[in-house]
């Protein structure tokens, strides 16, 4: 953006954030090494051995901008690091106070709202036009009233208790909406299981799970070692304001949008998958659903493998003994993810389950990927007081970094044998994390089963091999001495637990722990950087490259603009997560990226994730829509990142097929179902497609973040009516499309009716769903940054 601020003749220095800006780097780590001692320090220098191009471009960052804290790689989870350390509930800026508020650049940002601030994910371009001061517009959301009673039962946690709420939410549909805890309930639950609940917001959709500042909150400021004048101060303000929640007294009924209740109560053990967050299965009905969802035909809870087949064996040796894989056999076992490994309850629970089940005999088997990942250093330190950080590392739960794993697709490659065994007689082997996301592909390419679950249960699985099993009937293993052992018998109590908590988890471990965060680390500390306010771009580099957003940018803006005589490039259905559109994992040797990479000279085993390379836009162009299990209705039910180019016919590479469309000067469309671009808040979900030439994409509906970072893209987006979509109205994806849109930015309103031809005759009515005016402003300038950018200048 400085470049291009220089270019059109403005001041570069003058961009800098105007509002406070943490940034948190990377809370991402492949797992390449498990079960090890040293895994930590072995995962982190293959990190910084495969990054540092882009670590040394945030590191310039740093210094060239004001206004803006960096913690270095290698410190946790953007989300707990928060949670712990960087929330500050109410503001006091040079005596000023006023409620503290976030917006970040992962949908999880939500994690937030446990703590009573006010916080939502956005995409990285709307976030880095909040930062240059540009105000954030919404359509005045919805407030769902979410009414919590009782108390759970022991046992429970709070993963089974927030993949219940996520079922809830989903099903009543909060997409876009605002959702408030509130009732007796909350007393019940302290401010780590908020947290988890918020956490998932994105996955039960809606914008934010706000829990209003209360005595637990106060509690865990306390606990986290925020200084005593802070937090009460905390509660003068709130108090005086109305806004602190004191449940010694009346409560008076609020108004809401809509109710929901949920008895606390009634909660039980559960797992959701094996390929949405929100498809909950009660733990007793597990054997049941899995057996079910391998007769079902392929889909969200199918993959139709034949009777004749269901009791495949795929027999391997594993360091020269045998061994064998069935259907639903584990082969990756991750405790990761911010949404868990904040909990203090559910991380000491995991390690109690790995203790008594040491005790006993029992053992992970070893082609088990296994893998412990914590949010942050404060885990390790309560785990080793506990002395069941031990017990979770003899069973394999190795400590393999501080940061997003399993869950984000960074499981790393499973062994070589195990791989080949799964292809061989075509496993669906299973991946169970303690994660938020199990969207199919995402955890690892070769895992299509993947359940979430709480870490006790991830051990649990673990040490039974498969998720083919009725727990209550069936034993998890067999003891030193020859006994069956049931779950029942190595599962701790509440009481338990909470006694463990009590005494382990201490306000002098939070910190230790952030007193030296933003000291760095010796590889961090050593690592050169640029200097100077313009960044020095290495023509060479293939992990950090100058982008092309504003090559061709003018001082003028380009004007609202339709779409004429567009191809089809992708016909969706529901569903199609930015996973699907922009995967985050490895690159697959015969993608075009690797073809990219392999061009330049480099090796196969340097390829590193999407995620890694995601400051390459020509890696992430020809990586977007390259999810190797995306349905592509072109494809006649063949999965896969290809599609049809429709003047030639030929089935190719999407990012090839785009790339033949841009040389013909022809424009592009995207056709899908409902909740398209669910899941992550990936900028790069949009940024691919504007560099693969797409102009507008019609839905049944899409989820809030994907929709605002197609606006911010200057991508039109549009829903079909109601009870309309491309099969009703008879699209087959081969018609060439034309959106008419007045050229004047001042005919258009936000959510108008908008009429759409082909050439074959067809003619139907959509909504716009440029939402506020303010979005339409963005339209008119080709973008948000560019709008941002015309405006500093």
């Amino acid at each position: 953006m400085r470049d291009a601020i220089k270019r059109l003749g403005g001041d570069a220095n003058k961009i800098n954030p105007l509002v406070p800006v943490d940034l948190v780097i990377d809370h991402s780590v492949q797992v390449d090494v498990a079960r090890s001692e040293n895994a930590l320090q072995a995962n982190m220098q293959y990190e910084f051995d495969r990054n540092k191009e882009r670590f040394a471009f945030l590191k310039w960052g740093s210094t060239a901008f004001k206004n803006m804290l960096v913690v270095p790689p290698g410190s946790g989870i953007v989300h707990q690091v928060n949670l712990e350390y960087l929330g500050r509930v109410v503001f006091d800026n040079e005596g000023i106070l006023y409620p503290d508020s976030l917006v970040g650049t992962d949908s999880h940002t939500t994690m937030i709202d446990g703590l009573g601030v006010a916080g939502w994910g956005v995409g990285g371009i709307e976030a880095e036009a909040t930062m240059l001061g540009q105000p954030m517009s919404m359509v005045l959301p919805g407030v769902v009233g979410f009414k919590l009673t009782g108390q759970l039962k022991t046992g429970v946690t709070a993963t089974d208790l927030v993949l219940t709420v996520t079922q809830m939410l989903r099903k009543h549909g909060v997409v876009g909406k605002f959702v408030e805890f509130y009732g007796q309930g909350m007393s019940a639950l302290s401010l780590a299981d908020r947290a988890t609940i918020a956490n998932m917001s994105p996955e039960y959709g809606a914008t934010m799970g706000f829990f209003p500042v209360d005595h637990v909150t106060l509690q865990y400021l306390r606990l986290t070692g925020r200084e005593e004048s802070k937090v009460k101060m905390i509660e003068a303000y709130l108090r005086a304001n109305n806004m602190f929640i004191d449940y010694s007294e009346p409560q008076k009924e609020k108004t809401y949008s809509s109710y929901l209740e949920l008895d606390l109560d009634t909660v039980e053990p559960s797992l959701s998958g094996p390929k949405r967050p929100h498809d909950r299965v009660s733990l007793k009905d597990m054997k049941g659903d899995w057996q079910a969802c391998l007769d079902n035909k392929v889909g969200f809870k199918g993959f139709a493998i034949p009777k004749d087949a269901q009791g495949a064996v795929s027999k391997f040796s594993y360091h020269g003994k045998p061994a064998e894989l069935r259907h639903g056999d584990v082969v990756i076992a991750a405790i990761t993810s911010c949404t868990n490994t904040s909990n203090p309850s559910v991380m000491l629970g995991a390690g109690l389950v790995a203790k008594k089940a040491y005790d006993l005999g029992l053992e992970v088997k070893p082609w088990i990927k296994t893998s412990l990942a914590p949010g942050s250093g404060v885990v390790t330190k309560y785990l080793q007081k506990s002395g069941l950080y031990k017990y979770l590392d003899l069973q394999g739960f190795s400590l393999v970094g501080y940061g997003c794993t399993t869950c984000i697709g960074n499981s790393g490659e499973i062994d070589e044998a195990v791989a080949e065994a799964i292809v061989e007689k075509d496993i669906v082997a299973a991946a169970v994390l303690s994660g938020n996301r199990n969207f199919e592909g995402r955890v690892h390419p070769l895992t299509r089963a993947n359940y979430l679950a709480s870490p006790p249960l991830v051990v649990a699985y673990a040490l039974a091999g498969t998720i083919n099993i009725d727990f209550e009937k069936e034993p998890i293993g067999v003891s030193k001495g020859g006994k069956q052992v049931f779950l029942r018998e190595i599962w701790p109590s509440s009481e338990e637990i909470a006694e463990v908590v009590e005494s382990s988890v201490l306000p002098e471990m939070f910190k230790s722990t952030y007193e030296s965060i933003t000291k760095g680390n010796a590889m961090w500390n050593e690592l050169h950087a640029p200097s100077g306010a313009l960044y020095s771009w290495d023509p060479n580099s293939t992990y950090v490259h100058d982008p092309p957003f504003f090559k061709s940018m003018t001082l003028e803006p380009p004007g609202a603009h339709g779409v004429k005589d567009a191809y089809c490039l992708l016909n969706f259905g529901d569903s199609i997560t930015t996973d699907h559109i922009s995967p985050a994992g490895n690159i697959h040797k015969d993608s075009p990226a690797a073809k990219y990479l392999m061009d330049r000279e480099v090796d196969r085993r340097d390829f590193n994730s999407y995620g890694s390379r995601r400051g390459n836009d020509e890696v992430m162009a020809r990586g977007t829509f390259a999810n190797i299990r995306i349905v592509n209705k072109f494809l006649k039910g063949e999965v896969g990142p290809k599609t049809v180019h429709v003047p030639s016919g030929e089935k190719l590479y999407v990012y090839d097929a785009a790339t033949k469309y841009k040389e013909a000067g022809c424009d592009t469309i995207i056709l899908a179902g409902a909740e398209y671009g669910s899941g992550s808040s990936r900028d790069w979900a949009a940024k691919g497609p504007y560099l693969q030439g797409v102009k507008a994409v019609i839905a049944k509906s899409f989820e809030r973040i994907h929709r605002s970072n197609l606006v911010g893209m200057g991508i039109i987006p549009l829903c079909f009516k109601a009870g309309q979509d491309a099969d009703s109205l008879g699209l087959t994806g081969y018609e060439r499309y034309t959106i008419d849109l007045p050229s004047d930015i001042k005919a258009i309103t936000p959510g108008q009716d908008i009429v759409v031809t082909t050439d074959d005759g067809k003619r139907f009515t959509c909504t716009l769903r440029f939402d506020t005016q303010v979005e339409l402003t963005y339209f008119e300038h080709g973008g948000i940054l560019q709008y941002v950018l015309r405006q500093l200048i």
